[in-house]
């Protein structure tokens, strides 16, 4: 009206002056016309509506740090006090606005028309969810560019909000200079390579049960199986036994304390638990924006409805609520980010409004970032499936045009909403919504599973495979070194092993090769000159069947009986020297070693021939079990007259290895009656 009056004012003027020069008319309508411009620029300035900027500045009026209520599962409204603690390192005045992430969204100018509105100097921040977008310092000396490059380039990306906050405060504190060259340090330092992150998610964990649960299983029973290979054929003691369980056990439990000491992470991500104030705060503010306009604009995100779009959804909105079986509409232009409290889920976000709200209604949560469109009828008369299937893609994603445009072209497609609710067909019932799944738990989303489930157990199977494996080829390898160092440097062995290890029917190179070693080892032990009272005898008695000459034995022409003798006189001769003389052999198997009494055994696999001869005691508990097992134990030589045919060693020859059944004592003499030595 303004603007009108002085227009009608400025003709009547022109009017009034008659015929002027064409100078004074051009002025004149120049003067008009500027005055026109201001009058209708009034109205506007007068109406100005609140903007995105006003809202975050007016919160910054009521405290330094704003935590947006968006992001209660990324960064919760509860730490704006650490953020505030954090901000006292500056040294400046500073202030903190944390928002959810908005593409396309220029954060430096957003800074400025923050600053702008809020008329104080100082440093202010801007995070998009976790991360420092922008920040700048008004007014204040504050090196903020080589700040946000420190915490860029330094930190790994999942370091979290308040450790990049820590970090930048720290770059702030130290003044320019430092800062400058911190950056510069650390844009060259990570320019290829990024930090190594700071938290580890689900799959890293199920690695590290599984490792757990393999050096669980794999280290004890190692042990084990490597202590019961390296007894084998030795007596049993039962102190080692206990030493070895104990090692094993203590093995055990050091492999579980140092997994629980290494493996020490419990969260997968830098978010704190937030609490239930935290995770209602959206909700309860766009609900009670709701009782107050049917459409709720997010003021911390960029505005998409102008003003004639606005006033035509709302007059859409009356007009439905007016119409046949309508009702109300609520329009929530809210984004959706799966930080929020519901997870991203506009269904469960709708859900909660409505229980807020209290009222039936048809419930539209629209994204000013993604530009998606959900409609959810609660309790309104329409056919629920046609609103649930039927609406166009059109409408709820948009078409390539709307991906172009800022706004997605929302206010369009809400008047299309809109129209196709005019156009629902109306039900005698109302409809309602399924309640929708419940969002995941916050607490349990971000903790990591214990460190003893999930693959431990498979690794715990995999461990025990691989200690038998292992175990398996040290003993193969152990085996084949040992076969290969005895023929090169044979040495005897152990006499516990002898009743397992010893051949019933020996190859000659092997009677050859272990005579060798028995000899040489008596013949070495042999320095002590109080041990000729001991074994004297039977070093000599072994010595009279090589004519004095140990490597004899290697010979071809020593036969295997004779190669037996001297095995058993030796042995004899170095239990003597070790302070364990046994008269008596194992009349079964000579090469069995030491009897450790005497039985009548059976000797032929065909009737019931026995003999009374000293066994040992594997020898003796067979007799006694499986008596029929004997004949196939016996020492099998083969007979010079027969060729390849093998007989029981007392069979083969009448020299001095017939009398080894009757003792050590009578073989030396038999030796030295058949050289004839008295």
């Amino acid at each position: 009206m303004r603007a009108v009056t002085a227009k009608y004012a400025c003709t009547a003027g022109i009017r009034a002056t008659g015929h002027s020069r064409n100078r004074a008319i051009g002025l004149l309508l120049t003067l008009c016309a500027l005055t026109a411009l201001f009058a209708t620029a009034t109205p506007a300035v007068a109406v100005d509506t609140p903007t995105r900027a006003a809202y975050l500045a007016d919160r910054l009026r009521e405290n330094p740090v704003h935590v947006s209520d968006q992001l209660p599962r990324e960064v919760p409204r509860s730490s704006a006090p650490a953020f505030a603690r954090i901000a006292k390192k500056t040294g400046v005045p500073t202030y903190v606005l944390v928002l959810p992430l908005q593409t396309g969204a220029d954060g430096r100018q957003l800074l400025g028309a923050v600053h702008d509105r809020l008329g104080r100097d100082g440093l202010y921040v801007l995070f998009e969810g976790p991360d420092i977008a922008e920040a700048r310092a008004f007014g204040v000396d504050a090196p903020a560019d080589a700040a946000v490059t420190v915490t860029q380039y330094e930190l790994p990306y999942d370091a979290g909000p308040l450790v990049a906050f820590e970090r930048f405060a720290d770059v702030i504190a130290q003044g320019g200079e430092k800062a400058a060259a911190r950056a510069e340090s650390a844009r060259d330092r990570y320019s290829d390579d990024e930090p190594g992150e700071m938290y580890i998610g689900p799959s890293d964990r199920r690695n590290q049960s599984f490792i757990t649960g393999i050096l669980l299983a794999g280290v004890p029973l190692s042990i084990l199986l490597s202590a019961a290979y390296a007894r084998r054929g030795r007596p049993r003691k039962p102190v080692l036994r206990r030493l070895v369980w104990g090692g094993a056990v203590l093995s055990a439990a050091a492999v579980a304390l140092t997994a629980t000491v290494v493996f020490d992470e419990t969260r997968s991500s830098a978010a704190e638990p937030p609490t239930p104030a935290d995770l209602s705060a959206r909700v309860e503010r766009v609900a009670a924006g709701l009782k107050q306009d049917p459409v709720y604009a997010d003021p911390e995100s960029p505005r998409v409805l102008d003003a004639r779009q606005l006033d035509r959804l709302h007059e859409r909105i009356r007009d439905f609520r007016r119409s046949d079986r309508g009702g109300p509409v609520y329009v929530s232009l809210v984004p959706q980010t799966p930080e929020s409290e519901s997870a991203g889920d506009a269904g469960l976000f709708a859900a909660a409004v409505h229980a807020k709200v209290g009222g039936p209604g048809v419930y539209v949560v629209a994204d000013p970032a993604d530009g998606t469109i959900g409609v959810y009828n609660h309790g309104l008369r329409l056919d629920g499936n046609r609103l649930t299937v039927d609406v166009p893609d059109s409408v709820t994603l948009g078409d390539s045009k709307a991906d172009e445009a800022g706004d997605h072209l929302l206010g369009e497609r809400l008047d299309a909403l809109m129209t196709f609710l005019d156009n629902t067909p109306r039900t005698d019932r109302p409809w309602s919504e399924p309640a929708p799944p419940a969002a995941p738990n916050p607490t349990r989303e971000t903790a990591l599973p214990a460190l003893f489930s999930t693959d431990f157990w498979p690794g715990l199977f995999v461990g025990a495979f691989a200690a038998l494996l292992l175990s398996s080829l040290v003993a193969g390898a152990t085996w084949l070194v040992r076969r290969l160092r005895r023929r090169r440097s044979p040495v005897p062995e152990p006499s516990g092993s002898l009743p397992l290890t010893a051949p019933t029917e020996p190859s000659v190179s092997y009677l050859r090769r272990t005579a060798f070693a028995e000899l040489t080892a008596l013949a070495e032990e042999f320095s002590d000159p109080d041990d000729r009272d001991r074994a004297w005898d039977h070093l000599d008695a072994a010595l009279l069947l090589v004519d004095g000459d140990p490597g004899r034995v290697r010979q071809s022409g020593t036969g295997a009986e004779t190669l037996v003798a001297v095995i058993v006189l030796a042995r004899a001769g170095r239990a003597a020297l070790a302070g364990d003389p046994a008269d008596l052999c194992c009349g079964v198997n000579p090469l069995h070693g030491p009897a450790t009494r005497r039985h009548h055994v059976r000797v032929s696999a065909e009737g019931n021939s026995r003999r009374l001869l000293p066994v040992c005691g594997l020898c003796g508990d067979t007799a006694v079990v499986e008596p029929g097992g004997i004949p196939g134990r016996l020492l099998k030589l083969p007979d010079p007259s027969l060729g390849n045919t093998r007989l029981p060693y007392y069979d083969v020859t009448d020299g001095p290895l017939t009398a080894i059944p009757q003792g050590i004592a009578r073989l030396i003499d038999k030796v030295r009656e058949t050289a004839g030595v008295h």
